[in-house]
């Protein structure tokens, strides 16, 4: 027959709860999955910063190298939107789309569409509108929109994807306009 001195069971249960050798352990069990988790969403939230900042300096890279001269061609042009893309280096640029336009403006100082290339995303009209009184007629500038997707890497159930979209304006640097030949 088995006897069970109910004393020191009691006493025991009181000293394993009064026991700290395994608080730590457990706080950092608990933790840690929070930490992960933390650490993970400060990596995606970092490369969302960076790659905002890489779609800034992309419309404002494109716009520069076009403005620069007083007619462009599709030599020119393409090597403008290299210089875009390159402006990502070292990400991917899969999600990648830029939409260029050279605006005159008329007599009624509404903005008229000379020349328009775009790739990877569809014409940003919003753009040209919003530029509707803005100079006198026969003055120009150059629109560039440049549209970028990041696929988080570790936030993908939360969010699928992040777009940016960087709309940069620039003035023709050698003529009112930059034409097409």
């Amino acid at each position: 027959m088995l006897v069970i001195d109910w004393f020191y069971v009691v006493h025991g249960l009181k000293n394993w709860g009064r026991d700290t050798s395994g608080t730590a352990l457990m706080e950092a069990v608990m933790l840690f999955p929070v930490l992960i988790t933390t650490l993970m969403g400060v990596y995606d939230v970092g490369n969302v910063i960076v790659l905002n900042q890489k779609t800034i300096t992309s419309s404002q890279v494109a716009a520069d190298l076009i403005a620069r001269n007083a007619t462009t061609n599709t030599g020119s042009l393409n090597e403008a939107i290299d210089g875009a893309r390159l402006a990502y280096e070292p990400y991917q640029i899969s999600n990648f789309g830029i939409d260029v336009a050279s605006i005159r403006f008329d007599a009624l100082r509404r903005p008229e569409i000379l020349w328009r290339h775009t790739e990877g995303m569809a014409p940003n009209q919003a753009a040209i509108q919003s530029i509707d009184g803005l100079s006198e007629e026969g003055e120009g500038m150059v629109i560039v929109t440049v549209r970028y997707s990041y696929t988080p890497h570790f936030g993908q159930m939360f969010v699928n994807q992040v777009p940016m979209q960087e709309v940069a304006y620039a003035r023709g640097r050698r003529s009112a306009t930059v034409q097409w030949r």
